[in-house]
C-alpha cells in the first residue's frame, strides 16, 4: 500500500479569536460563542488561518466585527452579545406545566373513570401558583394538560387556578402572565370555549394532517377526531375575529406527531395546515421509547427517513411562502432566530445549559414536582427518579437548586460535551438529558446516538444552505420573517410525548 502524506495547515494561533467551523454547502462555515456566522471560501479561510486577513483585507472588518480575529477586538461587545445569548441562565423558571387529570374520558373496559386520586385539586392548583410566582422571571406562561387525555375534564380546578393565578398576580407580584390549554378538543364545549375566550386563555390542539392520517393516530369513541379538532379550530377562529382580535396572535396552535403515515402522506399534511387556515406547523417526531415496541412497530420509522421527511417538507413550506402563503414550520423559526438575530427566543429544550428546573417546572395531579414535563412522564412510565418533592415541600429557589437540576444542568451544558464543545452548531443546538436518560441509560449519552442532536444537526444544515445561496435571497427574506415572528404559544417544542 501507498503511504499518505497529510500536509498541516499554516495556522498563526497569535492573530485569531475563537470560532468552531464546518463545511456546509461547500464553502467553510465559522460560528462563535456569540451565535455570530460567516462563510468563507476555502482560500479565505487558509488565509484566515495563516493571518493574512489584515487590515486592508476585503473581509478584515466584518472578521474583526464579529470576533474571529484577535486584532482590534472589541472584547466588551463580544461579551456583551454572549451575555444577551445566555440571558436564559438569569431568567429562573418561567414555564410551569401543570397535569390537571389523568382521566381520558373513558377506561378500556367502557366504563367511566372516576376523579377521585386521577384529578387535581384547588387546594393542589393554588399552592401551584404561588409557588410560580414566587419566582423572579417576570413573565409566566401556565402550560394546562392531561396526562395523554383532556384537562377540561377536570374544568372546575382549571378555571379556579387561572382566576385564583389572575387575582394572587394582581395583589401581589404584578408579572406577565399567560395561560395555554392543550386540549385533544374530545370534551370542549361551547360554555368551556367562550370561557377560554374571556379570560385570554390560549388553544394548543394535536393536528396530525388530513382526516385518514388524524384519525388513523387517534381513535376515539362517537366519531372522528379529525372532525372534533377541525370544528373546534374553525369555532375559535370565528369567534376571535367577530371579537376582532388579531389572528397573527389569536388563533388555535396546531401541533403534530408524525408517524409512518404522516411520512407517506407528506406534502397533504402541510396542505391540511394551510386550508384550514392555520399559521404554523410543528413537526414532532414519534418517541418510541414512550410509545412502547407493539406501536413503534405499527407506526415508527428510522432517523434518516424522518430527516428525509422533515427536509422535503420544510422546502416545500418555503415554496408555499415564496407563492404568498404565510406558514411557519415552528423548529424551523426557533433555529432561524438563533442564526439571524442576536436574541435568544428562550425554548427550554433548545438551549444550553437545557431549561429542566431552571427555565420549566411540572406539577403532577397529586402535587409532586418535577424538573420538566419529560420528568414527569418518565415517572407516569414507572421510575420516579426525577421526582424533586411536593408541592406543600417546594420553592422555586429549592426547585432550582435541587441536585437532580444541578446534575441535569451540567449533563445539557454543550461547553463540556465531547463533540458538542468542537461543533460550529453548538450556538444553535441544546438537548435534553432527561430523553438521553430515558434512550441511553445516563443523563449525558452519547451524541452519535442522540436523535436532537441530528434533528438540530439536519436543520441548521437546511438554513444555512439556504442563507449561503446568494442566487436565493427570498428564503433568506422568508426566514428573516421567521425569526422575528414570535408566535404567543412557542416556549418548547413538545408537542405530546404521550399521545398513543
Amino acid at each position: 500500500m501507498g503511504s499518505v502524506t497529510l500536509s498541516q495547515p499554516e495556522v498563526a494561533t497569535d492573530s485569531l479569536g475563537f470560532f468552531r467551523w464546518g463545511r456546509v454547502a461547500g464553502q467553510v462555515l465559522l460560528t462563535n460563542d456569540a451565535g455570530d456566522w460567516a462563510f468563507l471560501s476555502e482560500a479565505e479561510f487558509n488565509d484566515l488561518l495563516a493571518g493574512r486577513v489584515t487590515e486592508g483585507h476585503p473581509r478584515f472588518e466584518e472578521f474583526q466585527g464579529k470576533g474571529f480575529l484577535r486584532d482590534g477586538l472589541d472584547l466588551d461587545a463580544l461579551a456583551t452579545r454572549v451575555s444577551l445569548r445566555n440571558r436564559h441562565v438569569r431568567r429562573g423558571p418561567h414555564v410551569h406545566v401543570v397535569t390537571l387529570t389523568l382521566r381520558r374520558g373513558e377506561a378500556s373496559n367502557g366504563q367511566s373513570v372516576e376523579p377521585f386520586e386521577t384529578d387535581m385539586t384547588t387546594e393542589t392548583a393554588e399552592k401551584i401558583v404561588c409557588l410560580a410566582l414566587d419566582g423572579m422571571s417576570p413573565a409566566m406562561t401556565f402550560e394546562l394538560q392531561g396526562q395523554g387525555g383532556e384537562p377540561l375534564l377536570n374544568f372546575e380546578v382549571l378555571r379556579h387556578l387561572v382566576e385564583f393565578a389572575q387575582s394572587h398576580n394582581k395583589q401581589t407580584t404584578g408579572k406577565n402572565l399567560r395561560f395555554i390549554l392543550l386540549s385533544n378538543f374530545t370534551a370542549m364545549t361551547e360554555e368551556a370555549a367562550e370561557w377560554l375566550i374571556a379570560n385570554d386563555v390560549l388553544v394548543s390542539t394535536i393536528l396530525d394532517g388530513p382526516a385518514e392520517v388524524h384519525d388513523a393516530n387517534r381513535k376515539h369513541l362517537g366519531g372522528s377526531a379529525h372532525a372534533d379538532v377541525v370544528r373546534w379550530i374553525d369555532y375559535f377562529a370565528r369567534r376571535y375575529a367577530a371579537l376582532g382580535r388579531d389572528p397573527k396572535q389569536w388563533y388555535v396552535d396546531a401541533r403534530m406527531i408524525a408517524t409512518r403515515q404522516t411520512l407517506e402522506a407528506g406534502p397533504r399534511v402541510v396542505d391540511e395546515y394551510v386550508g384550514r387556515g392555520l399559521p404554523t406547523i410543528q413537526f414532532t417526531a414519534l418517541d418510541r421509547f414512550v410509545v412502547g415496541a407493539d406501536t413503534w412497530a405499527k407506526l415508527g420509522y428510522t432517523v434518516t427517513e424522518y430527516l428525509d421527511f422533515y427536509r422535503r417538507m420544510l422546502d416545500y413550506i418555503l415554496d408555499l411562502n415564496r407563492r404568498g402563503v404565510e406558514l411557519t414550520e415552528r423548529l424551523a423559526s426557533i433555529v432561524a432566530t438563533k442564526i439571524l438575530t442576536s436574541d435568544d427566543p428562550g425554548i427550554v429544550d433548545i438551549q444550553s445549559p437545557y431549561g429542566a428546573g431552571s427555565g420549566q417546572i411540572a406539577y403532577n395531579v397529586d402535587g409532586r414536582v418535577f424538573p420538566c414535563d419529560e420528568a414527569r412522564v418518565v415517572d407516569a412510565l414507572g421510575d420516579p427518579i426525577f421526582e424533586l418533592g411536593r408541592i406543600e415541600n417546594m420553592n422555586t429557589l429549592g426547585v432550582v437548586r435541587h441536585p437532580t437540576v444541578r446534575a441535569i444542568a451540567a449533563a445539557s451544558l454543550l461547553d463540556s460535551q465531547p463533540m458538542c464543545t468542537d461543533c460550529w452548531n453548538k450556538p444553535y443546538c441544546g438537548f435534553s438529558p432527561v430523553r438521553s436518560f430515558v434512550a441511553q441509560g445516563d443523563l449525558f449519552g452519547q451524541r452519535p446516538h442522540c436523535f436532537e442532536c441530528k434533528e438540530h444537526m439536519a436543520v441548521s444544515t437546511r438554513l444555512f444552505e439556504l442563507l449561503a445561496d446568494e442566487n436565493d435571497s427570498e428564503a433568506k427574506g422568508i426566514l428573516t420573517r421567521w425569526s422575528v415572528a414570535r408566535s404567543p404559544h412557542a416556549f418548547d417544542t413538545r408537542a405530546t410525548r404521550e399521545t398513543f
